[in-house]
């Protein structure tokens, strides 16, 4: 018996080595993923962690947080199709295909398996990668980001459903503007990224039956004065099994996923509040 559980034990110890050994090299570069130049950078050591930015944004969007989360994480931070360094080619923009040029991304640095952070756009982005590459979602966290359009509040709608290739000359006069030209390999794309964005953000979308059958774990982070509907991160906390039951004194109802709804943050500060930083280290430890 003794020598069966010792045996029991190296291979544990094996395996955890294994899993804990899977790091990219570190970095920053261009990967080609689904004809796309995809442009990456990698810091830190650890177990890997994946951060998807949001619309119109790029990897610079986490700059203020990278030094937390590289602490004890290897932090892989993208640019997605069309933002930052990464280039449109002749493709639609959809949050599905980004998706795909994350996975192509994770297998072309030896990565079978990460944690995901996504912010808005990117966890959208996040959430499809779950959807469509589930064992390679190790736990996964959304930032300020709905699984339906409905989501939003009417006053967002109605924003996206205004934002045509005449915003692009409204946002020139932007920090918006200035931080993708100051990166982007052609900075004249800067009306067809805002084209193909508006055409992407308008289409409608429910993903309430495939988050259901989510089973990773899932952290949900807001604002208490985010973009999203209070109603709305409740409901997707719902879909994901958590806050339909009392927990019981030894937690033994307790979901695996959780919701932090963080008091005083808007969606334009959420994703690099130190509250929500605190959150995401809890949860993927």
């Amino acid at each position: 018996m003794k020598m069966y559980l010792s045996i029991l034990c190296l291979t544990f110890l094996s395996a955890s080595s294994a899993l804990f050994a899977q790091q990219a090299k570190p970095g920053k570069g261009y990967a080609s993923v689904n004809g796309i130049q995809m442009y990456y950078e990698i810091s830190g050591k650890g177990e890997p962690l994946v951060l998807l930015h949001g619309g119109l944004g790029s990897t610079g969007m986490f700059n203020s947080i990278l030094p937390a989360l590289i602490a004890d994480r290897q932090v892989i931070a993208v640019d997605l199709y069309g933002h930052g360094r990464t280039a449109l080619v002749n493709r639609p923009m959809t949050m599905k295909d980004m998706a795909n040029d994350v996975s192509g991304l994770l297998q072309k640095l030896g990565l079978k398996k990460a944690d995901i952070l996504g912010y808005s756009m990117g966890g959208g982005v996040a959430l499809q990668l779950a959807f469509q590459h589930p064992d390679m979602v190790r736990k996964l966290v959304i930032v300020s980001a709905g699984f339906a359009r409905e989501g939003y509040f009417p006053e967002i709608l109605a924003m996206q459903e205004q934002m045509n290739a005449g915003t692009a000359e409204f946002l020139k006069k932007t920090p918006i503007y200035q931080s993708y030209v100051s990166i982007a390999p052609r900075p004249d794309d800067f009306s067809s990224l805002i084209t193909a964005t508006s055409e992407m953000i308008r289409k409608p979308y429910d993903w309430s039956e495939d988050v259901k059958k989510l089973r990773m774990p899932v952290l949900l982070i807001y604002g208490d004065a985010d973009m999203i509907r209070t109603e709305h991160m409740v409901q997707f906390y719902h879909l994901l099994g958590g806050g339909l039951k009392d927990a019981g004194w030894n937690r033994e109802h307790m979901s695996q996923n959780r919701l932090a709804i963080l008091p005083n943050l808007t969606h334009y500060e959420v994703f690099q509040a130190p509250e929500t930083v605190k959150a995401v280290t809890q949860f993927l430890k």
